[in-house]
């Protein structure tokens, strides 16, 4: 049966063996036989620029990616809270399409929304600010005047100090807010939202407008691999061999 996969908050780094091979032996065993593989943001743990694709461990991920174009695999990828520098660069050296958060897409007769998450945790108001500025492009063009080297200690930083709220920070804070989801169905005309972000795998029901509509909520990479397999039957989530 036909099946189109989902994945997300992968926080892929050399540091992490384990997701790394989890992540390559799902490219080689399992992406090859969808219609299309879609990454739904922090694919990386952080990424300071297209340039650092010198890096040998991000050369890697890049050339396994390109591997599904020569299977005819379409790959789209949309950016996370951690890689949203990645740019045409990094498109072009692993023959992924980015796509813009929210994306709207037809599967298999099922209208279905698209995000990574964040922009739903609209009680997280100290996030939200932080996310209008870095994700303005003036100052993406400003930072990526900056050396590398300068950027990673940067990102590096950035990503220490976001563990360290998240930690001060109550839970729920940190998870969708139920009138932004109802918002975002409304406005779009969808029956289905899947996403990532809040590293709360579940499937959760609304009811908008008299419609009733499903979320589903991608896990990380983190404990375990897993990837949600959409096809004309609906959506299953399925646990990968992990370490």
């Amino acid at each position: 049966m036909p099946f189109t996969a989902f994945i997300s908050d992968l926080h892929l780094t050399r540091e992490r063996p384990a997701a790394n091979a989890a992540f390559f032996s799902f490219l080689r065993e399992v992406a090859p036989r969808a219609d299309a593989l879609y990454i739904l943001g922090d694919l990386f743990e952080y990424w300071a620029g297209d340039d650092d694709l010198a890096d040998p461990f991000n050369a890697q991920v890049a050339a396994a990616l390109q591997g599904l174009a020569g299977d005819k695999v379409p790959v789209h990828l949309l950016h996370g809270n951690r890689d949203f520098l990645l740019l045409t660069g990094f498109a072009r050296a692993s023959g992924v399409h980015l796509i813009a958060d929210p994306t709207i897409v037809n599967l298999y007769a099922t209208r279905t929304l698209l995000m990574h998450g964040d922009l739903l945790c609209t009680d997280d108001r100290r996030y939200q600010s932080f996310r209008r500025v870095v994700r303005n492009r003036l100052v993406q063009r400003l930072a990526m005047m900056l050396p590398l080297s300068r950027r990673r200690t940067l990102v590096g930083g950035a990503r220490k100090m976001s563990q360290r709220e998240t930690h001060a920070k109550a839970m729920t804070i940190m998870d969708v807010n139920a009138e932004a989801v109802a918002r975002v169905l409304r406005d779009s005309g969808c029956t289905r939202l899947i996403h990532g972000h809040t590293h709360r795998p579940a499937r959760h029901e609304h009811v908008v407008d008299g419609r009733h509509c499903e979320r589903w909520v991608l896990s990380d990479w983190y404990e375990r691999g897993h990837y949600l397999r959409v096809s004309p039957d609906g959506c299953e989530p399925v646990e990968l061999p992990f370490g």
